[in-house]
């Protein structure tokens, strides 16, 4: 959360922002369009599902209210006209689905979209799990969204910088310093850390710091698909550590 980069934080280097997921999704009917929607089902199926659970839905409705919003944003085209000066695609999606919820979904349940099949494979008996594990009882659904989407986000960021390391042959190390990176004191420390890997321990305080500071940029690079503008970035990443701090 730290390693935000400078030039982040204020410059015009970063207001070209990437709505690029959600923009190709919003075009019909090419092979972009099937793989920008299957990011954003992806990326966003647990944190509406979980809203939907808390929203007092039971595990097999809320299974197939999330289920039926993904193909409603198909058939309906929603995503068509959206512009990322809109603001947070997150925001969008929550005020879609209540509409659905309001409007729609009742009438549906009878006679599901799409024969029931799902868009994509998942794990939903996991999704269940997760949420009786992670939910509290005193928490809102909008909350509890929001918690979920931050979540989904750092873990999503956490994973490009895995894999990065691991091209470069640093996965080991990155294992290591993992813990590092987002403020866990149960992490190993570096002179032990140094001893495993047979390097010095003053290369592996470096090597914590390009990681951090990778993790910022991913972390903000990630947060600009997401949001209007550039100028957006710095007070979505305030905010998003203000949630993970309750």
């Amino acid at each position: 959360m730290e390693a935000v980069p400078s030039e982040v934080r204020g410059s015009s280097a970063f207001r070209t922002t990437h709505w690029t997921v959600v923009l190709n999704a919003a075009q019909p009917g090419t092979e972009r369009t099937r793989e920008a929607f299957a990011q954003i089902y992806l990326d966003y199926w647990y944190p509406l599902y979980a809203y939907v659970r808390r929203r007092g839905h039971s595990p097999p409705d809320a299974e197939d209210v999330t289920q039926d919003f993904f193909l409603h944003l198909i058939e309906k085209q929603s995503l068509e006209g959206l512009e990322r000066e809109g603001g947070r695609f997150r925001s969008f999606l929550l005020r879609s689905l209540d509409n659905l919820l309001a409007t729609e979904w009742n009438r549906a349940r009878t006679q599901k979209r799409g024969d029931g099949v799902p868009l994509l494979s998942l794990n939903v008996t996991d999704d269940e799990a997760r949420f009786l594990a992670e939910t509290s009882v005193t928490e809102t659904p909008e909350t509890l969204f929001e918690r979920q989407w931050v979540f989904t986000l750092l873990a999503k960021v956490l994973e490009h910088l895995r894999a990065e390391c691991e091209a470069s042959g640093k996965g080991g190390l990155f294992e290591a310093l993992r813990p590092h990176l987002q403020g866990d004191r149960a992490g190993l420390p570096y002179a032990e850390i140094a001893a495993r890997h047979g390097i010095s321990e003053g290369a592996v305080k470096v090597a914590a710091h390009r990681l951090r500071q990778r993790y910022g940029e991913l972390l903000c690079e990630e947060i600009g698909r997401t949001v209007g503008n550039g100028e957006d970035v710095a007070g979505e990443l305030r905010y998003l550590i203000a949630v993970t701090a309750r």
